[in-house]
């Protein structure tokens, strides 16, 4: 289904996790995307980055408005595929079948404790590679190496946490190269290394995560919830109005 021409997959938690572990444990190169506002937004705003959303592997709908407006257009089982939950739903799955997972972007120190309280809490699964790459563009020397350094670990699957439109790019550029099944998990690392707090499950459920997001960090967040949010409230319902005149018609 297309939400402003961005493609969502009509998929679940128990799918998703079916197909990611099929890939990886065939060795493929493969990536995911998990789509909310801001993502759908920029892909709206740059034909480049809409792209890069529409040539991922996977695209599940990570955020509650997505949700919804893929019900009204006709998906009324649609659930919530969400990145940091799909994360950990796959590293119990990769712990159980012994498939050997990574962890690339974010701080050194959010990925230290990131990596620490996954192995406390899942004694049997394989964190194959870990790297916070730096905060800058990397030369083609360094590139290459992390290249090698990933294929050679054996990791396949890598959860990717550089951030929007950041990670996508990264996985796009990356598809064929790496051969893991790359994930983009936005704040997910700092979530469960407990770096940032994680909006309550009843405001994620209303939606309303963007502002405890914002609230959280007002500085950082709010000329993209400011710029995205109103316009996607806008031209959603224009899709949704004209969708429904032309069934009419």
């Amino acid at each position: 289904m297309r939400i402003l021409g961005v493609s969502i997959d009509t998929t679940n938690y128990k799918a998703a996790v079916t197909q990611i572990s099929f890939w990886a444990e065939h060795k493929e190169s493969r990536y995911v995307c998990a789509a909310n506002v801001h993502m759908v937004m920029e892909a709206h705003d740059f034909p480049s980055f809409m792209q890069v959303v529409n040539d991922a592997d996977l695209v599940t709908p990570d955020g509650m408005p997505l949700v919804w407006t893929m019900r009204r257009l006709g998906v009324p089982d649609q659930e919530r595929v969400y990145g940091p939950e799909l994360m950990i739903k796959l590293i119990e799955a990769s712990e159980q079948s012994s498939i050997p997972v990574g962890f690339y972007g974010s701080s050194p120190e959010v990925l230290e404790s990131l990596v620490k309280k996954i192995r406390n809490e899942h004694h049997f699964i394989n964190i194959a590679y870990s790297f916070s790459s730096p905060f800058r563009p990397l030369s083609v020397e360094e590139d290459a190496k992390i290249v090698n350094d990933i294929n050679s670990s054996g990791v396949r699957i890598l959860f990717v946490g550089l951030g929007c439109p950041k990670q996508e790019r990264w996985m796009a550029q990356h598809k064929g190269k790496i051969y893991a099944v790359m994930i983009g998990v936005g704040a997910a690392f700092d979530f469960y290394a407990g770096a940032k707090p994680q909006a309550p499950a009843w405001m994620q459920k209303r939606g309303l995560e963007w502002l405890y997001r914002l609230l959280q960090e007002p500085r950082r967040l709010w000329k993209r919830y400011l710029h995205h949010n109103p316009r996607f409230i806008i031209l959603v319902l224009n899709q949704i109005f004209l969708r429904d005149r032309k069934s009419i018609s």
